[in-house]
């Protein structure tokens, strides 16, 4: 494997918010995918970093010096500045742990089937994303807790996004990191092959129980500080599931259909756009929402897995 692109160069303007011993690196276009925001927690004893997306490649001092890194979850855009702290310990939930260590665990997480598309993937994550794994990744568990002198920070296990995606949250600041529950207008994700819709409802129903009074989001949000819009936007986040539903229902309504054409006719993304893990989370997505829907006695399927509304 081919090590990843040159260090960038420090950028002197990057837009930051800080709360107490806790300081926000806003990523391009408040973390929009493929960047995002990159939290540093400054302890008396260590400087941690959780996740490093793309900014962090930009922030210079304040992030190289980063002494442990605490992955909240695996994702590329997650991993795009770990080849910045080669001796810094990462620590990553166990349910993620091989998707760090290797490309072969990473895109076993992914569940890409087009193998074909596999090496142009990892090509473009090295170029764009400065991907490099972390053999030496550690694993932690739910409830793990780490004291970094004057702060605490708890990992509490929220997974669907991934199997392992973690709320790391700081304290005495009460600052979560909520992660990929970053409550856009697209929705929760839940499209590779560790991904769970049911988890993910379940995370959700949770998160509103994290004694947080900060919230910051991996992308696109970025800080929630009022509690009230928190939960406006976590409820219109949480309709998306809904409006899936309802899309699929529809769809059907039209005429039955299989797995394979549903999945043509697209879910999460317009047709066209193109990427090497679209059809298989679009599979994914659709076949957990089709799961639901005929238990709930709403869809049914006749043996040669043609779908209908029941």
């Amino acid at each position: 494997m081919s090590a990843p692109a040159s260090k960038p160069e420090v950028r002197t303007s990057i837009p930051r918010a800080d709360f107490g011993r806790v300081s926000v690196f806003f990523g391009e276009k408040t973390g929009k995918y493929p960047d995002g925001n990159q939290v540093i927690v400054r302890g008396s004893d260590t400087r941690a970093a959780f996740d490093t997306p793309i900014v962090s490649n930009y922030i210079g001092p304040e992030f190289d010096a980063t002494e442990l890194v605490v992955l909240g979850h695996v994702h590329e855009d997650h991993m795009a500045g770990l080849h910045r702290l080669p001796h810094a310990p990462v620590h990553v939930h166990e349910a993620d742990v091989e998707a760090a260590r290797s490309w072969d665990g990473l895109v076993a997480a992914f569940g890409i089937t087009d193998q074909a598309r596999i090496p142009q993937m990892l090509e473009n994550f090295q170029r764009d994303l400065f991907y490099a794994p972390r053999p030496d990744a550690q694993s932690y568990v739910d409830g793990a807790s780490w004291d970094f002198g004057q702060v605490r920070v708890r990992a509490f296990h929220m997974p669907g996004h991934t199997a392992g995606h973690c709320v790391l949250l700081v304290e005495p600041e009460g600052v979560a990191f909520i992660g990929d529950i970053d409550l856009t207008g697209f929705g929760p994700y839940y499209g590779d092959a560790s991904s769970s819709l049911g988890g993910f409802r379940r995370s959700l129903a949770r998160l509103p129980e994290i004694p947080a009074k900060v919230w910051i989001t991996s992308h696109h949000r970025g800080v929630y500080t009022d509690r009230e819009q928190l939960l406006r936007d976590l409820g219109a986040y949480e309709a998306k599931l809904v409006e899936r539903d309802q899309r699929l229902l529809a769809m059907l309504g039209d005429k039955p259909q299989t797995l394979e054409q549903l999945v043509e006719q697209r879910l999460l993304y317009p047709r066209g756009y193109d990427a090497p893990w679209i059809e298989d989370a679009e599979r994914r997505t659709i076949s957990q929402h089709l799961d639901e829907l005929v238990a709930h006695g709403r869809v049914r399927a006749d043996e040669a897995g043609v779908y209908r509304p029941g």
